[in-house]
């Protein structure tokens, strides 16, 4: 059996670890820190269970393939609730939020409703972002592109010069073309932050991201996404795979042009026939290599775009918050200049941020104790490890919360409260400036734009997670370990892994 060592214990090593175990290798998973988990981690305190980082369940389809891989189902593993309404958002200036509701139709109504007119406009739109959505995952995702040939399809050919259009325009021209109100505009622009980036440089072609919310619906599964990391873990132990958790890893070893194994901080030494590293693409490649076996140096990082990196709070709160759905985010008015702060350089952090906040316990009981609510806020900030002030800067994201919500003894009710920056990012994952995602969409690191999965100076080293195709995400980053699979069987093929007849 060949011994393959998988570095890193997020979702992406963990999928890695486990479909390449149902392939029979012997699979040894290394990762530094004390659980498994990565960006989904967890953090509990006082009979609160913080998830730390994914907090949206989209593409559900994804999910389900992963786990029929595995012999499972998401059905047999998980619980899953469909969000009613999908989330609500507050808009600066304006005391009365919007929900986005469940479903296409209820949705075009809604948009209708605010802005006449716009509901037909938008019934395009999501047809645009339902076509593009499908040929997405039947052509790019799921491919290597190892070889283009699978690509020049009929179906790729035809629809070539609008492809070329949605990668040429961004976002943000696209949907304003679609709806002039700027509230719903921004909801259009909004899934841009989703894929660590803004709607002024994504292409376009990611408006398909508002099929996956306002036409197929928003979940949540029970037990939060740290259930899900734990089943997924325990597939993959099941399968076979050792898992070391405390066991940083400090260089991958090369002999002759190839992987042979790695070096713990320790000094351990871990030999193996094939590495995959699912740690962060410009650590694995900066700090883990040495400079003659590097795929991506420096020199490449210095020209990339980092996606937006996160100041985190994690607030146990007394009593009752109606006034925040599970999902709720906050919009301030100039998102142009919002935007310009985190990604325009010199960076700063936004006069009136833009957040997101996440309230499980009003759907997961078990996640905060009784008459408690347990709050997740993220703000997007630059990537910036020296990011310094987050306590104050916390305070002032409270108020606006407790202003734009309308509750006004919010900070008075918080019992436990724990703010992360974006330096606690780059010491605790060696995510790349501190960024809370990895590099962003721009249309150069995009598709095959994007870092590859495999080394072209390392026989033997492949890569996941979504710092290389196809991206940011956790469906994504489950696509990346099925990636992974693909390279290794020579599959050039552009969808899915056919699933096993027996698996259900």
């Amino acid at each position: 059996m060949t011994h393959t060592v998988v570095i890193g214990g997020g979702i992406s090593g963990l999928a890695t670890a486990g479909l390449l175990a149902r392939e029979g290798h012997r699979v040894t998973l290394l990762e530094k820190q004390e659980s498994v988990g990565g960006r989904a981690g967890v953090w509990e305190q006082d009979g609160f269970r913080f998830d730390t980082g994914p907090s949206w369940y989209l593409m559900p389809e994804v999910f389900d393939h992963f786990f029929t891989l595995m012999g499972t189902s998401a059905q047999e593993q998980l619980e899953l609730v469909k969000l009613d309404p999908g989330y609500r958002v507050y808009f600066e200036g304006h005391r009365d939020p919007i929900e986005v509701q469940v479903g296409r139709e209820a949705n075009l109504a809604l948009f209708d409703s605010i802005e006449p007119g716009s509901g037909a406009r938008m019934a395009r739109y999501l047809d645009s972002a339902a076509e593009t959505y499908e040929m997405a995952k039947r052509r790019f995702l799921y491919s290597t592109f190892e070889s283009f040939t699978p690509l020049l399809r009929g179906d790729v050919l035809r629809r070539s010069p609008k492809l070329v259009r949605l990668l040429l325009q961004t976002l943000d021209s696209f949907a304003s073309r679609t709806v002039q109100d700027p509230r719903l505009r921004q909801i259009l622009g909004y899934p841009a932050v989703f894929l660590g980036s803004s709607p002024y440089l994504t292409p376009s072609m990611y408006h398909l991201m508002s099929h996956l919310d306002l036409t197929d619906g928003v979940y949540y599964p029970m037990g939060g996404f740290t259930g899900l990391i734990e089943r997924i873990a325990q597939l993959a132990i099941d399968a076979g795979v050792t898992v070391r958790t405390s066991a940083p890893v400090a260089r991958i070893l090369v002999a002759d042009g190839t992987a042979v194994g790695v070096e713990l901080e320790s000094g351990e030494r871990i030999d193996a026939d094939l590495v995959v590293s699912t740690a962060d693409l410009h650590h694995t490649e900066t700090r883990m290599l040495e400079p003659q076996h590097q795929t991506y140096p420096q020199k490449y990082w210095d020209s990339r775009v980092a996606g937006p990196g996160a100041l985190l709070l994690y607030l146990g709160v007394k009593g009752e918050l109606p006034q925040l759905e599970h999902h709720t985010l906050l919009f301030a008015s100039d998102w142009r200049n919002n935007f310009g702060a985190i990604f325009d350089k010199p960076t700063r952090m936004p006069e009136i941020p833009s957040l997101y906040i996440c309230k499980p316990s009003g759907v997961d009981p078990d996640v905060a104790p009784d008459g408690h609510e347990n709050v997740f806020v993220l703000v997007p900030v630059p990537a910036d490890p020296g990011l310094d002030g987050l306590e104050a800067l916390a305070d002032e994201v409270i108020a606006q919360i407790s202003d734009w919500a309308a509750i006004p003894d919010l900070a008075e009710r918080i019992v436990v409260r724990r703010v992360v920056g974006p330096g606690d990012f780059e010491s605790g994952l060696n995510a790349w400036k501190g960024s809370a995602l990895g590099p962003a969409h721009t249309l150069r690191q995009s598709a095959f734009f994007r870092a590859g999965n495999v080394s072209r100076r390392v026989k033997g080293l492949l890569y996941a997670g979504s710092s290389s195709i196809p991206g940011i995400g956790l469906p994504m980053c489950l696509i990346s370990a099925e990636l992974v699979v693909k390279r290794l069987r020579g599959d050039v093929s552009t969808g899915p892994l056919p699933e096993p007849r027996d698996a259900r």
